[in-house]
């Protein structure tokens, strides 16, 4: 029977680049997304060690591994010519770089995969056939399709002022801005990207984890007007302006920051000197397991 062009097909629905699985595409093609194996939950790497002479064993650290993840189905096209290109459109979706994957769920979550297997792809009749298609997220984190942003300028200092009769009369000074609160709604940390717009003079970023330690990161070189400092947290990477490295000069004593599970961590912009147009912006996306 004939599809109509972007209907909701029944079963699971998700995209892997520019396929949409689950749905009826612009050409009349039905892609039916059956199988998604591996978005339930990624490995985890551990190592356990015997005790000598004693009940047990010594446990490592424990770490989640990559995501492998199937998906497969079958698709329905209106002729063979239509299935031909549309399998040859899921071959080129699975790419061997990084490739967005976003599956439609209550909250819609994303992973970026890359090829990891070969696109099995079986012939029922001329127009229909099945496919299973293997690709690997290298960070296991599910996150949220939506990314938060938010920014801040240097905190400023207004009011204070003492009146000159007696008694002295004070008023209290007001510091504003200079934080920006960041908050993961998912089940398992994730890790912010920090950028600073100069100009600022030795920029330093404090977080305030949600069990009441800080973590500092301090930058010991001065941003000059267009000047653009990137932090990412999870690649542990410093680039100035898009291109060169900084990692050198960016101290940090305490570990790197991250925003807790379903926990709000608060980013403090700090400098030995206020100018009122430099800004810190945060990015983040929820993540869960």
């Amino acid at each position: 029977m004939p599809y109509t062009p972007g209907a909701t097909l029944d079963g699971l629905q998700a995209s892997l680049g520019s396929v949409t699985l689950g749905a009826v595409d612009s050409a009349g093609v039905a892609w039916y997304l059956q199988t998604l194996e591996g978005w339930d939950s990624p490995d985890v790497r551990a190592e356990f060690s015997e005790r000598e002479g004693d009940h047990g064993a010594w446990a490592s650290p424990v770490y989640l591994g990559s995501r492998p993840i199937t998906l497969g189905g079958t698709i329905v096209a209106p002729s063979r010519a239509l299935l031909e290109q549309a399998m040859d459109q899921l071959r080129a979706a699975a790419g061997l770089t990084d490739t967005l994957l976003v599956v439609q769920e209550s909250t819609p979550k994303q992973a970026l995969v890359r090829r990891s297997g070969k696109p099995l792809m079986q012939y029922i009749t001329d127009t229909k056939a099945t496919y299973s298609v293997l690709v690997t997220a290298a960070d296991p984190r599910r996150y949220g399709t939506a990314l938060q942003t938010s920014s801040t300028g240097l905190p400023s200092v207004t009011g204070g002022l003492t009146l000159p009769a007696a008694p002295p009369w004070l008023l209290s000074a007001v510091t504003v801005a200079g934080q920006v609160d960041a908050v993961n709604a998912g089940d398992f940390e994730t890790r912010p990207v920090i950028t600073i717009a100069g100009p600022v003079v030795a920029p330093l970023v404090q977080a305030q984890m949600p069990d009441g330690s800080v973590r500092i990161m301090s930058y010991s070189q001065d941003l000059a007007s267009g000047d653009v400092l990137v932090i990412d947290t999870d690649a542990h990477s410093v680039t100035l302006n898009g291109s060169v490295s900084r990692r050198r000069f960016l101290t940090v004593p305490s570990g790197w920051p991250v925003i807790p599970a379903r926990s709000v961590t608060s980013f403090l912009f700090r400098s030995t000197a206020y100018n009122s147009t430099a800004t810190l912006t945060a990015s983040w996306r929820s993540a869960w397991q």
